[in-house]
């Protein structure tokens, strides 16, 4: 059997006739909070269990997404806990750098201002303002959704703590050569005025033009094409493969570059794919990752012609145009020259815009700071290929592999003032000085310190080990690093996910800094779409919570939770896991009001009815599963089987099969009443991970105890009863056959009508009073005329319906309806038989029409079998 878990009061609190999530949810998030259940000891001597959050943006809000993650984080949390784990789960922000510097500059426009009207340090004090005034909404709606974090830990990735690792963690891979400067080509933001990593770089189909240009003079001519026409004033050579004999007279040759008084070299490059276009490629190194590559192939110049707003800076007559305004121009001045050969408009192409403004990205040759990541990444495949850290799911890895065995050296640096500083000082003489957090930077005249902030990323990637003190050596960091599992979305495997891999194998002496990467889909609209502003079908969970409370939420996101798997919610969805709540409660307060009770040990199993075995057997399956359901983040099927093992086999089944017992009082009412507290009791702690308010409110109720957050986790005895299972399917079988019949009759559920029960099984024998009782079954009295007879699973069922419908009326209309299913049968069997229809006729249509013939001939056989039971004469 199941652990008792609790003794109950000898007298229990009444329950309110229904459930208000409103008047319950956030006294009780407080008084968890007050009691300190969320804080984790360092000194416990318990195992620890340890699930940092992936730290929202100082700017944001609670969305879909949140909710989804934390609400699988939370659980994970809690049921640990419950297990007897020293649990921790640490909340914080992330500073994120350019969304909030965008937010203060957004607030100082409105004023009329700039920031360099106010200056870097008065700048960085309004940011510090913003974030103390309008920062962390995310936090207190966080509470809304019932997350257990340990607030008492709470972290921002400018704080100081944090601030004195990112500084370390700099001042180490700059010693160890991991961290440089070089001129890279990168993505620039013209609005941000900032490198952006290629990760944070939305691609998008956008209606450009795409034209092709002749090139040289005389017979030393040939075509390139491109849609960025203004980049061609930066050119310094173009480029064909090798063995294009079309072009092998002109390698090694220069040509006119068209509007310059430029000549540039023709190079042949493998890079060119000569089956493409025209075979032949301009090559502007510094404004394009692939011609910056030939240029250092081939030594060719990088020349810059846009300023940092996109500006052309070449001197000419497209000086100070806006590189699209150029790019009109300088088609329009080719096309007065008659070089345009082709022009195709719209041309629709892949175009990179920055993720936070929508401004299209301009590719730019710049100085930045730069991580080699050869041997941080290698470190970071090997520690998933020999098993220190486990994906999951498990097909999710070879992404994983995909990013880390081909990354790219990583751009840190950002012309931003709102971030970690670049510790790094530059002397009168070219001296370069890289300060740790414990030392003192060089100072006199002609020092001065890097402008640039490093890349968020830098920073959020030490979040596992710089939240739990590192560089210290605190009792957090021992007890609690590595931590065992990482909670995320598969679209941040890149972002984040490779970056802590990275660096905390690397700070950590190889010890990674999770046991576990869960990987989560994303949150979709109940069509599967994405959700979007300019969709129009992005929901505000906390609106969900106010109409139908936070577990509703949690319990609807949880039950869509396939690991990797997009999650699609609709709002059909949270009415439906509220009703479930409310089941939960009123269940339960029947139960209680029944003499349901978790007072004293349970009954040996001598004492119990087949009923009580059934359902104690079932409820240690369900412990099982839950178990192994959780071991392997399937959130779904938990949800799904902790639903239909509540909603299906305990109110549904037992607790009406136990009606007559109740009633009936005595002995046996006293041992189910002791079953049935048992089961809610289990059920509910069960259920507490997920939907923790409501079964809070019902589990202390119960059994009077301080609350259900530090209760037990159930354990699976091993009892096991197969034989009143199958005894328990009978009476379903039963049931379920003669409900349905009369549902096919048409008679409401709780409709009485005479009947003889003739039980020819002997396994049946004790439950007749109760199927009597389930199906509203009347004793057959004076006058009783079987007008229909069941034989159904070890019972005989003969019902009189003489009085409860007009036969002839049901005939009719029965009638009517097998007319018009035969007649869909005919026409649909039509069409399919129809070769010259079906050679036209698309897939879908021909899908559709099947769909009709299969769902007529089902109509057709339930509405026959109608006909057949209604009483004759």
């Amino acid at each position: 059997m199941t652990e008792n878990a609790a003794q109950q009061p000898a007298s229990t609190p009444e329950l309110p006739t229904q459930y208000a999530p409103a008047d319950v949810e956030g006294k009780l998030y407080e008084r968890w909070v007050e009691r300190g259940y969320f804080t984790a000891d360092p000194e416990s001597e318990k195992p620890p269990y340890t699930i940092v959050i992936p730290p929202p943006n100082v700017t944001g809000s609670l969305h879909l997404g949140h909710a989804f993650q934390h609400t699988l984080m939370d659980a994970l949390t809690r049921r640990k806990r419950m297990q007897g784990f020293e649990a921790l789960w640490l909340p914080g922000m992330d500073h994120a750098g350019i969304a909030t510097q965008n937010k203060v500059e957004q607030q100082l426009g409105e004023e009329g201002k700039s920031r360099h009207d106010l200056g870097r340090e008065e700048f960085v004090e309004r940011v510090w303002q913003w974030k103390e005034e309008y920062g962390g909404k995310i936090l207190g709606q966080m509470r809304r959704l019932g997350d257990g974090v340990d607030w008492s830990r709470e972290r921002f990735t400018m704080d100081e703590g944090l601030s004195a690792a990112v500084q370390t963690v700099f001042k180490k891979m700059y010693d160890d050569g991991l961290i440089y400067r070089a001129e890279r080509i990168i993505n620039w933001c013209p609005r941000c005025l900032t490198a952006i990593s290629d990760i944070e770089v939305d691609y998008q189909d956008d209606d450009g033009e795409l034209v092709s240009i002749q090139y040289g003079e005389g017979e030393d001519t040939l075509v390139v094409a491109t849609t960025r026409a203004e980049t061609m004033l930066g050119d310094t050579a173009v480029a064909v493969h090798p063995d294009d004999a079309r072009y092998a007279h002109l390698i090694g040759k220069r040509i006119k570059l068209p509007l310059t008084d430029r000549t540039i070299p023709v190079v042949a490059d493998h890079h060119v794919d000569p089956e493409f276009g025209t075979g032949a490629v301009k090559v502007t190194p510094a404004h394009d990752p692939n011609d910056f590559a030939i240029g250092q192939r081939h030594g060719l110049e990088s020349m810059t012609v846009m300023d940092e707003r996109g500006v052309i800076t070449v001197a000419g007559p497209f000086e100070g145009l806006d590189r699209f305004e150029a790019r009109s121009a300088i088609v329009g001045a080719l096309r007065g020259q008659g070089r345009i050969v082709a022009e195709k408009r719209p041309y629709v192409h892949s175009v990179g815009h920055c993720s936070r403004c929508r401004t299209t990205v301009e590719p730019r040759l710049s100085l930045q700071w730069w991580v080699k990541v050869e041997t941080l990444a290698k470190a970071a495949g090997d520690a998933v290929r020999d098993g220190r850290v486990d994906i999951h799911p498990k097909e999710m890895e070879k992404r994983y592999f995909d990013w880390v065995d081909n990354l790219n050296d990583w751009c840190i640096s950002r012309q931003l003032w709102w971030g970690h500083r670049i510790p790094v000082w530059y002397g009168p003489e070219g001296e370069v000085v890289c300060v740790g957090p414990d030392e003192q930077p060089p100072t006199g005249e002609g020092w001065t310190q890097d402008s640039d902030v490093l890349d968020t990323w830098f920073s959020s990637g030490l979040w596992p080990f710089s939240t739990l003190g590192w560089p210290e050596e605190t009792p957090d960091l021992k007890k609690f690093y590595p931590t065992d599992v990482l909670v995320t979305g598969h679209d941040i495997i890149f972002f984040w996910v490779a970056r802590m891999m990275m660096f905390g194998l690397y700070v950590m002496d190889g010890e990674a800094p999770f046991r576990t990467i869960a990987l989560t889909g994303l949150v979709r609209d109940e069509r599967g779409k994405k959700m979007s502003k300019s969709f129009g079908n992005v929901v505000d969970p906390l609106d969900w919570m106010d109409t139908y409370g936070s577990d509703a939420v949690r319990f609807t996101l949880a039950r869509g939770a396939n690991p990797g798997t997009d999650v699609p919610i609709g709002e059909d969805w949270v009415q439906a896991s509220r009703n479930f709540a409310n089941k939960i409660w009123n269940a339960t307060r029947f139960a209680m009001m029944n003499g349901a009770t978790v007072e004293g040990e349970l009954p040996p199993v001598e004492q119990l009815s087949a009923t009580d075995r059934w359902i104690l057997s079932r409820l240690n399956k369900t412990v099982a599963d839950a178990d192994a359901f959780y071991e392997d983040f399937q959130f779904a099927k938990l949800s799904d089987a902790l639903y239909h093992f509540a909603w299906d086999e305990v109110f549904d089944w037992y607790v009406e099969l136990s009606k007559t017992t109740f009633f009936a009082g005595g002995e046996q009412a006293k041992v189910s009443a002791r079953v049935l507290g048992e089961v809610l009791d289990v059920t509910l702690r069960l259920l507490h991970p997920i939907v923790p308010f409501v079964t809070e409110a019902l589990w202390t109720t119960l059994t009077g105890q301080e609350s259900v957050v530090v209760a037990d986790w159930p354990k699976d005895s091993g009892f096991r009863d197969e034989s009143a299972e199958k005894e328990i399917e009978l009476v379903q079988q039963v049931v379920t056959e003669v409900r349905r019949f009369r549902s096919d009759q048409g008679l409401q559920p709780g409709q009485k009508v005479p009947a003889e029960l003739t039980v020819t099984g002997t396994a049946l024998a004790p439950h007749e009073a109760a199927i009597r009782q389930l199906l509203r079954l009347q004793p057959a009295g004076e006058g009783f005329h079987a007008t229909a007879t069941l034989p159904v699973a070890g019972a005989r069922v003969a019902l009189d319906l003489s009085g409860t419908i007009d036969v002839e009326a049901e005939r009719k209309r029965l009638t009517k309806d097998l007319g018009a299913a035969e007649k869909e049968k005919a026409q649909a069997t039509g069409k399919l038989g129809n070769e010259a229809f079906l050679a036209k006729a698309p897939d879908n249509v021909v899908d559709k029409i099947r769909g009709r013939l299969a769902k007529a001939e089902s109509d057709i056989e339930r509405i026959t079998a109608q006909l057949a039971n209604l009483p004759q004469g």
